[in-house]
């Protein structure tokens, strides 16, 4: 029986999962085995997906907008994705449906494989699902001081989701309006959680300041974001590094694999995006 595995989101034609996990099946030998695709699937439509699938199916990853609708659907949430509210993977495992959260496992392990091993004061451009994520990976990281983290929204009124994460964290989290950014660069790091383009306006103002940065979009790349900074010698981390690490974790998971082949995972992810790059619009 070949072992199935799937990405779930909307929209999901561009995801780079199916790049990644099938590198994996084909580095541990099990590509004659294991198939990974790629399904849109919206909020409405996961609960019929779910059910659909037979004892071949392995596990799933989950993108948006998918990651809090399957809290309450799985059987078993595992931290931390109880803890941030969203799980970005489920595993069906002895009949039953279990909920990871691997996003703040992939944040942690690109940040320090850039060298970024500890972070004691951090700013977050954003407020929602993948700001959550970073809040989790920050403490990891050591920003466990009340006010450590400082999450800075377009609107403070749509901050509700951040909040309530934070509360089950037990972390005291600052919150503050955009437009001022520039009273809140003396961290460690800057962490970029919103879509390409919407920090673009900041670059120069935040590569003024001292701290690494770290930008959750993986394409194009470098963002104008990470780019200031680089050029102002400060550490920049982006979203593929991310994408290649909670892949990993998810492979793990999935297959089972003691470790999983970060290394041809990220060859075929890099090839791909160049690929892309160089087609015509």
């Amino acid at each position: 029986m070949v072992r199935r595995a799937a990405v779930l989101g909307s929209p999901i034609a561009h995801s780079l999962s199916p790049v990644l996990h099938t590198a994996a099946y084909a580095e541990l030998g099990l590509a004659a085995e294991w198939e990974y695709q790629r399904h849109e699937c919206g909020e409405s439509g996961l609960a019929a997906f779910l059910d659909g699938c037979d004892a071949s199916w392995a596990g799933l990853s989950l993108t948006m907008p998918l990651k809090r609708v399957a809290l309450a659907l799985a059987d078993t949430v595992h931290e931390p994705a109880a803890a941030v509210g969203g799980a970005n993977t489920l595993v069906f495992r002895d009949g039953r449906r279990h909920a990871h959260n691997t996003d703040v496992a992939g944040i942690v392990a690109a940040l320090r494989e850039a060298g970024t091993t500890r972070v004691r004061t951090a700013t977050v451009i954003g407020a929602g699902a993948t700001a959550a994520s970073a809040l989790a990976a920050l403490r990891e990281l050591g920003a466990t001081e009340p006010h450590a983290v400082t999450a800075l929204a377009r609107y403070l009124g749509r901050t509700a989701e951040l909040s309530a994460a934070a509360e089950r964290m037990s972390a005291v989290v600052a919150f503050a309006p955009l437009t001022d950014i520039e009273r809140h660069l003396d961290v460690d790091l800057v962490v970029s959680t919103v879509p390409a383009g919407a920090a673009d306006h900041l670059a120069d103002v935040v590569a003024a300041g001292r701290a690494a940065v770290f930008d959750v979009v993986y394409a194009p790349w470098p963002t104008p974001l990470a780019a200031a900074a680089a050029g102002a010698g400060r550490t920049a981390v982006g979203g593929f590094e991310m994408l290649l690490h909670q892949a990993a974790v998810q492979v793990e998971l999935m297959t089972g694999a003691e470790r999983a082949p970060v290394e041809a995972m990220r060859a075929a992810g890099l090839a791909e995006l160049r690929r892309r790059a160089a087609a015509p619009a």
